[in-house]
């Protein structure tokens, strides 16, 4: 058999048991309400009571997102985390959650960033993109964007400005919050956090398949946090796990901080961490030491 017909099968076969739509835009288990705070599923870390926060600054709601191009919006929920009375003044942080997971599972995540530095210091927004959690509608990249997007309309309709909105992403969070940091839409972000991010759906390809083959093989999809980064100015923070089994940091983490040009950055990469032991295993007062230095420099 001709090494041309190899490939061809090859890539059938990739293309059907390896299909990074599906995977990467898993949604994860469906449910029928949210839990947040009271969540009792497995979760990356658990935190003490210090970090709780007041049920009165736990909100949830829906949000309407509309993308380029789409005629219809497109209903998603979303979680702020803080003082709305205070939005027009406070620092806020849109954090942007990885697959295959919803809002209560991300939900520990976004309590660790709302007390960095103090009690309740920051505000936090997350937000479940189409089809994740009770979000309505079918992930695409553009809706993730305009998902991503709403949010940011929603906290500039309270009076949020740019130089204190603050973009996180999370492994596939990575790529909205890269995209709208480098493309912003309803506000300019002020700085830029990533977290276990993907250089592109190439790096993922490779990875996965330990072969040279274009990501067109196996996706449709276009993400590219390695070339978007390199249309942010913003300050960027980045962190990502040495000993990460689901994204090698070389070819993924690394690639996205090389090609970053911008007035300041920064790379952290913590020895022993996994694609999701980040936070724990750097130990969150380093975490949160770092992040606070980051979000509160000139």
């Amino acid at each position: 058999m001709s090494r041309f017909i190899v490939l061809l099968l090859l890539v059938a076969f990739l293309s059907g048991c390896f299909n990074l739509d599906a995977n990467l835009l898993d949604p994860g288990p469906k449910i029928s309400s949210y839990a947040l705070a009271s969540y009792i599923g497995n979760v990356d870390f658990h935190l003490d009571s210090s970090y709780t926060i007041p049920p009165q600054f736990v909100h949830l709601f829906t949000l309407q997102s509309q993308g380029l191009g789409e005629t219809s919006p497109t209903t998603i929920y979303a979680a702020y985390l803080g003082d709305t009375s205070r939005i027009a003044t406070d620092t806020v942080i849109v954090y942007c959650h990885g697959y295959a997971h919803n809002m209560d599972f991300y939900y520990p995540r976004a309590q660790l960033l709302a007390n960095i530095g103090g009690k309740d210091r920051f505000g936090v927004l997350m937000m479940d993109y189409r089809s994740f959690g009770l979000s309505h509608g079918t992930p695409t990249e553009e809706g993730m964007y305009a998902d991503a997007n709403a949010a940011i309309e929603w906290l500039k309709s309270k009076g949020l400005t740019g130089d204190r909105l603050i973009l996180y992403g999370f492994s596939l969070g990575g790529a909205p919050a890269t995209y709208l940091a480098a493309h912003p839409r309803a506000l300019p972000a002020q700085k830029l956090i990533l977290e276990s991010p993907f250089a592109s759906t190439g790096s993922i390809t490779a990875d996965a398949t330990g072969l040279n083959l274009p990501a067109s093989a196996v996706t449709t999809l276009k993400f590219d946090n390695a070339e978007q980064i390199k249309s942010v100015n913003q300050p960027l923070f980045l962190v990502a796990g040495m000993n990460d089994s689901f994204l090698n940091i070389a070819t993924n983490g690394d690639v996205v901080y090389a090609n970053y040009h911008g007035m300041h950055g920064e790379e952290h990469r913590i020895p022993g961490a996994d694609h999701s032991t980040v936070p724990q295993t750097w130990g969150f007062q380093n975490y949160s030491n770092s992040i606070l230095a980051f979000l509160t420099r000139p």
